[in-house]
This record gives C-alpha cells, structure tokens and sequence, in this order.
C-alpha cells in the first residue's frame, strides 16, 4: 500500500528501493516474506512476484505490480531577469548541442536510429507534459523548438542550412551553383528527408503497438 516501508525482505535488510527492485527482478514465482512498516506498525506479508518474459532474447523477471519507491523530492529555484536570460541561453545551448552530438551518433551507428521520434510521439509527450502543469509544457515545447531548429540547419539543400550552404560556396568561388546541381541536390535533400520521416514514423508506431 502507499507509505509502507518495506524493511527486510526474506530476511535481509532492504538498503534502499533499488535494492528490493532487484531482489523482486530475480524472484519470479517465488515467494518471499518481506517485514512491512505501515502506520507504525510491522505486518509480515508474503510476496510472490509474478513472471514476465519478455519477447526477444531478454530474459524472464519478476514484477509485484507496485512502484517500488517514492517520488523525488523537487527543489524549486527562482532566478533574476537577467540570470534567468543567462540560465535559458545556457540551456538552449545544451539542448542544441545535445540534440546535434546524438545525430552525429546515429549518423556513425554510435547511437540507435530508434531515437527517432516523429509526431506521434511528440504529441504524447506534449499531452503527458500537460498533465504536469504548464511551466513542464512550454519546457517541452521549448526543447522540441530547439531541436527541430538544429535539424533545420542541417546542411541539407531543402532546408535553411542547406541554403548558407549555397551561399558560402558563392562566396567562396564567385559564382552560384549551377540550376542542374542545384536540383539534384534537392533532390538528395527530399530523398534523405523523407528516410528520416519513415524512419521516425515507424519508431512512432512500434512504441505505441508495443
């Protein structure tokens, strides 16, 4: 129940919520005695966690059909205007190199193309964002903000990245891209364009059927 305090678990100590977590992940279908403190008073309950095998080659667990643990505790901190202006460009910052250090990752196979999320995603995360108070809703749309700025200069001919990409090769040569180069690299820009899009739609649709 809510507020109890689990504290020995088949005998041993419970140090803290990970550790009963683990104990509860390695005793699938076996029956444990745990020691419960609720409302001062100490009950014996026996636990048996219930076995989950997941699909793949991950193994089997145990899982009690509780969160073990308590909420965190939030500290909040007020700033000035002007640290506060400071404390958000700092932050933009972050996010944006952030989100462009795990594109490089993706792109050298160092991280899973499963972090692409499209806009099923983000409208699930908005709406849970939502349930959290407004100051937790414009933080999310301010990091989806920052993110899809950096996807937009990206030096891709379709978006704005790859046009200061035209720009500096005028720059530098004295002349502008021809019109048929041009327009093959439009149309390389689509082509990568819309990989990116399937790939981040079908990620959407696996995590919401999975």
């Amino acid at each position: 129940q809510p507020k109890d305090r689990v504290l020995l678990a088949d005998g041993r100590s419970v140090a803290d919520a990970m550790a009963l977590r683990e104990s509860i992940r390695a005793s699938a279908e076996k029956s444990q005695e745990w020691v419960v403190e609720r409302a001062g008073s100490r009950l014996v309950l026996n636990i048996t966690p219930a076995k989950i095998t997941p699909s793949g080659d991950a193994p089997s667990f145990g899982r009690i059909g509780a969160v073990v643990g308590a909420m965190p505790e939030t500290l909040h901190v007020s700033h000035g205007f002007f640290a506060g202006l400071g404390q958000g460009f700092s932050r933009t910052l972050d996010t944006a190199w952030l989100s462009l250090k795990l594109l490089g990752k993706m792109l050298i196979g160092e991280a899973s193309l499963k972090n692409l999320s499209g806009p099923i995603t983000i409208a699930d995360y908005a709406g849970k964002s939502a349930q959290l108070g407004l100051v937790a809703l414009l933080g999310f749309m301010a990091m989806v903000s920052v993110s899809l700025g950096v996807l937009n200069l990206l030096p891709l001919p379709v978006l704005d990245g790859g046009h200061l990409l035209y720009y500096l090769w005028e720059g530098i040569v004295g002349k502008p891209v021809s019109e048929l180069w041009q327009q093959r690299f439009q149309q390389g820009g689509i082509a990568v364009l819309l990989l990116m899009m399937s790939v981040a739609l079908f990620n959407d649709v696996s995590r919401l059927v999975g």
